[in-house]
């Protein structure tokens, strides 16, 4: 396997993931800022045109930051990530699903349509009034998320550090980083990021 790697929240969740579960890959850089990842034998790999990209075994290419992690669980089973029993699992989709929809995707684009629209103007449809609006829903629902964990929970999924939690930490890192730091209000997601952020896997 070979994973094609670049700057931005995704690729680091996946390098996040296979630290955490002892996988050590080939990587290639593609060259995001540059526009590398919209060119011709990027798009070969990935017609979307996103980071991060898994080459197979079989030369196949595997894109989706949760369909890649998922294939790797089912990969290197252990430490399971995801989950060892149906149960486990559904609850690790479960809040990975609540994050993606209800914090990952306005957060993201929030930022695409505002302070990262010079970069992403000519590369994908860009709304720049929708800006404030997709920032505003993404800290309401952390907000909704703070209220949540405020039953003394370690990790999202209760005890169990999963992919849910590699997920939401490489996106409120970024989000910190381009204008949208998380506010100190939400003091039980901010003690669950400092106990996430002392793992050695967000070096990766």
């Amino acid at each position: 396997m070979k994973l094609y790697d670049s700057v931005g929240p995704n690729p680091r969740i996946v390098r996040m993931f296979m630290a955490e579960k002892g996988i050590d890959i080939p990587k290639q850089t593609v060259d995001l800022r540059g526009g590398e990842n919209r060119q011709d034998a990027h798009l070969k790999r990935n017609p979307m045109g996103q980071m991060p990209t898994l080459e197979l075994d079989d030369g196949s290419h595997l894109a989706e930051i949760v369909a890649i992690c998922e294939y790797l669980e089912e990969k290197q089973p252990n430490p399971p990530l995801i989950g060892s029993t149906p149960e486990e699992r559904a609850e690790c989709r479960m809040w990975t699903r609540r994050v993606d929809l209800n914090i990952a995707e306005p957060l993201l684009n929030g930022f695409r349509f505002g302070e990262g629209l010079k970069l992403f103007q000519n590369r994908i449809t860009c709304l720049p009034e929708a800006s404030p609006g997709l920032k505003k829903i993404a800290a309401n629902r952390l907000q909704w998320l703070n209220e949540q964990m405020a039953d003394g929970r370690e990790y999202l999924c209760g005890k169990r550090f999963t992919f849910a939690d590699v997920f939401l930490y490489g996106m409120l890192d970024f989000a910190g980083q381009v204008g949208q730091p998380l506010d100190p209000a939400n003091t039980h997601i901010a003690t669950w990021f400092k106990r996430v952020g002392a793992r050695p896997s967000v070096k990766a």
